[in-house]
């Protein structure tokens, strides 16, 4: 008997079509330590997402995940395209897919699974709709949409979008339909079931989304906000959904030659994510050689050694020496004056070499005043307020790269950026006799403590654990 992975239809052509159906040309991206050739649109969201949320530094954790990955590749005989699995260091619960064979998990939906079948699971979801070819088979107009709504979040950290990208992702990020859903649930639980894994493990995965969902609802009906259901992997049907039950549980009817066994080893899920970063990652504002100011929000870039110091009126980035810096002041923006006009208004001399700025969405202007002898590095740019940056040095020719790479690099903190605030981890710890959510709940310093840790349990939205049970818990 052919492997199922053989029998699905052939994806040769994905590789040369990405959302809007047209040929592009190809880029390099390293993933997982590999060199990948993508064509340049689906390269350039990777790296978007790569540089905009990051990678979750765990190399032990991301083998894992790309092991179990691998392998429900290898046991279903797919080898076209060239898969690849990035483990994302987002609190969002949220997998996808983009085309092309990449697979993105987020470390928020680790948190909440308990078992490698189930992160089995979810990969072997997002594999189906690659071999679905579900992005080449959906509307190109509405898949256009969506992805400029991801782009606006990443980029913009916007807090309309940043909400229903939480809740939402896979819908913003995927939008396929219920069939293409029904097709991934289906071709998914043939992979499982033919890598020797639970196939009612996926089952298990939507009954966490679903209480997930139950929790976002009673939590806006409280606040008043509207509310929504998941789509696509975060799924609106319930787990008792026929459809969904038949097409899962159909592969356990599939005839195999050689039955696998289950491959996952007892507890290694839970060695695997002791320790996991639970909400806002500490690695938020950790770039070296740049400077974070979360108040005004923005960043930007300076040359090594460099240091940068803060007063009531200005920010100062100076060199290891100190003979060049580079002050930035703030007034509030004149709509009657445009950066230019302000530009000339703050120059001595002559100023010379004006050019428009346009960069991460900002406007400004940059130009050399010169007076005496001596030049100066000018700038202006809009962000909230107006930003006034002026570069000096004894050396003006050799200090002018410095106050560009400064000036140039001046940006938004991304959303990713503006996380700040303690970090937690999640552990494992054995339940003591007559404890509950609640009083475990005592000590984890995260809102609605009781309700999360019923979350990340499984015992939404009532239930107590028995006495020894593995529970999960958040400090």
């Amino acid at each position: 008997m052919k492997p199922l992975g053989v029998r699905r239809p052939s994806i040769l052509t994905l590789l040369a079509i990405f959302w809007v159906g047209s040929v592009t040309a190809a880029s390099t991206v390293t993933i997982g330590g590999k060199s990948v050739e993508l064509p340049d649109d689906i390269a350039e969201e990777h790296q978007k997402l790569i540089d905009n949320i990051g990678i979750y530094d765990d190399p032990e954790l991301d083998a894992y995940v790309r092991g179990v990955g691998e392998r429900l590749l290898e046991e279903s005989g797919i080898n076209k395209p060239e898969f690849s699995f990035t483990l994302l260091d987002s609190p969002d619960i949220n997998a996808f897919a983009l085309p092309g064979g990449l697979i993105y998990v987020n470390r928020g939906l680790l948190a909440y699974l308990d078992t490698e079948a189930e992160l089995a699971g979810v990969l072997a979801h997002e594999i189906g709709h690659i071999t679905e070819r579900h992005h080449s088979r959906r509307k190109t107009a509405s898949l256009t949409s969506k992805v400029a709504a991801v782009s606006a979040y990443i980029l913009t950290g916007s807090g309309d979008v940043y909400d229903a990208a939480s809740m939402y992702g896979a819908e913003i990020i995927s939008g396929f339909g219920r069939d293409m859903e029904l097709e991934a649930d289906s071709a998914g639980a043939e992979y499982l079931h033919q890598t020797g894994y639970d196939v009612d493990s996926m089952l298990s995965v939507i009954g966490v989304l679903k209480d997930q969902e139950q929790y976002r609802r009673m939590r806006a009906k409280a606040s008043g906000k509207p509310s929504g259901t998941y789509h696509g992997l975060y799924a609106s049907h319930p787990r008792n959904d026929l459809r969904l039950r038949t097409v899962i549980r159909a592969a356990n009817a599939l005839d195999i030659d050689e039955m696998p066994q289950n491959p996952e080893i007892p507890g290694e899920y839970r060695r695997q994510t002791e320790g996991l970063v639970y909400g806002a990652s500490a690695a938020a504002q950790g770039e070296p050689d740049r400077f974070y100011h979360n108040k005004l929000n923005f960043t930007f870039a300076h040359p090594p050694g460099w240091t940068v110091s803060q007063s009531s009126r200005a920010i100062i980035a100076s060199s290891a020496d100190g003979s060049q810096t580079l002050t930035i002041g703030l007034a509030r923006i004149d709509p009657d004056k445009d950066t230019e006009v302000s530009l000339i208004a703050n120059a001595q001399g002559d100023v010379t070499e004006f050019e428009a700025l346009e960069q991460y969405g900002l406007n400004g202007s940059t130009a050399v005043a010169s007076s005496g002898g001596q030049s100066v590095r000018l700038a202006v740019v809009d962000h909230s307020y107006r930003f006034l940056f002026e570069g000096e040095a004894p050396d003006f020719g050799a200090a002018d790269a410095g106050f560009r790479t400064i000036i140039d690099s001046f940006r938004p903190l991304t959303g990713r950026e503006k996380v700040t605030g303690t970090s937690h981890t999640l552990h494992y710890i054995q339940v003591p006799r007559g404890a509950t959510f609640a009083s475990l709940a005592s000590s984890a310093k995260i809102p609605d403590a009781e309700n999360q840790l019923r979350l990340i349990n499984g015992y939404y939205p009532n239930g107590e654990p028995r006495t020894g049970d593995w529970v999960k818990v958040i400090r």
